[in-house]
């Protein structure tokens, strides 16, 4: 069952006032689909932020640039300029962002988001890092490496190790950390990724495993059992022997999936991810329906609101 927060060309006042209605839907969980690996998980007024990207630069060019965009375009050594006006509209309060590693797509308009909410951040070194550079005070952020189990006022969490996608053709590797020191703003090269994470939430009465990346450490989530699997999606995944099945099986076919980081994030809300949804949507739902005929795949609509029934 979806209940929609229906996007404008424009993102007027409506978007407001239906982003104020999803989080007077005390007594479900709902998640809200951001593009990239972004969400937001809510439940009975507390909210709960994943990767919220919401910017969507126009970065670079070639076939990812729609011709029609004709917004700034940025290069990766341009330094990075948050589109605050659209986090506004979209992001009115959080209380929690959880992020799963520190690439510009994940990290790079949280600064933003938890100086203008207030909301506690859970990242690696490096993402905490970057925060603190930006100004975002220590009592606000908690620096992880993968292993803890948090318990918090109203949710808890449990931090996975991961790993990042297999981009370049398997040839991606970066074992950097950035440093305390840092001078801000970044250019969106220097938003590396410093290590990856996933995240187990706990909140409203169930289980929801979150993934930043199209790979994972089998061993890490061998025997979890989530109620809702946001699974990586995108191109790099058919690199990874038996992604598909193996993930299924370590997390023990869970009863609902909805594909996460499947989206062209180049290019801005409403425009077409037809090419997105033709090549990395429908072959997936195809061999989960393989794999474990019972487990429903929900495919998100960015910003549209997915109710999680009780």
């Amino acid at each position: 069952m979806k209940r929609y927060s229906k996007p404008s060309a424009i993102f007027s006042i409506i978007a407001i006032i239906l982003s104020h209605v999803a989080y007077s839907q005390t007594d479900r969980l709902s998640l809200k689909y951001f593009g990239t690996a972004g969400w937001q998980i809510s439940h009975d007024g507390f909210v709960v932020l994943v990767d919220p990207y919401i910017s969507r630069i126009k970065l670079g060019t070639g076939p990812s640039i729609s011709p029609e965009d004709n917004r700034q375009s940025f290069s990766r050594s341009d330094r990075y300029i948050p589109d605050s006006t659209l986090i506004d509209e979209l992001i009115p309060r959080a209380d929690f962002i959880l992020v799963h590693h520190s690439h510009f797509d994940h990290l790079s308009d949280v600064p933003y988001i938890a100086r203008k909410t207030g909301a506690k951040v859970i990242g690696t070194e490096t993402t905490i890092n970057i925060l603190r550079a930006y100004g975002i005070p220590d009592d606000q952020v908690y620096a992880v490496r993968g292993g803890e189990d948090y318990q918090f006022e109203k949710f808890s969490v449990r931090i996975i190790p991961s790993i990042h996608s297999a981009l370049r053709e398997k040839h991606y590797y970066d074992s950097r950390k950035l440093p305390e020191k840092l001078t801000v703003p970044l250019a969106i090269s220097d938003f590396i990724e410093g290590g990856s994470l996933m995240f187990m939430v706990r909140l409203g009465g169930k289980e929801i495993l979150t993934m930043g990346s199209m790979n994972f450490v089998e061993r890490e989530i061998q025997g979890l059992t989530p109620d809702v699997l946001l699974a990586g999606v995108n191109g790099s995944r058919f690199g990874i022997y038996k992604y598909t099945e193996r993930l299924l099986k370590a997390t023990g076919m869970p009863a609902i999936v909805i594909p996460t980081h499947w989206d062209n994030f180049r290019i801005p809300y409403g425009f077409s991810q037809e090419p997105a949804i033709e090549g990395k949507l429908k072959p997936f739902v195809k061999e989960v329906a393989e794999i474990s005929a019972e487990t429903k795949v929900i495919l998100p609509t960015h910003l549209e609101t997915i109710i999680i029934d009780q």
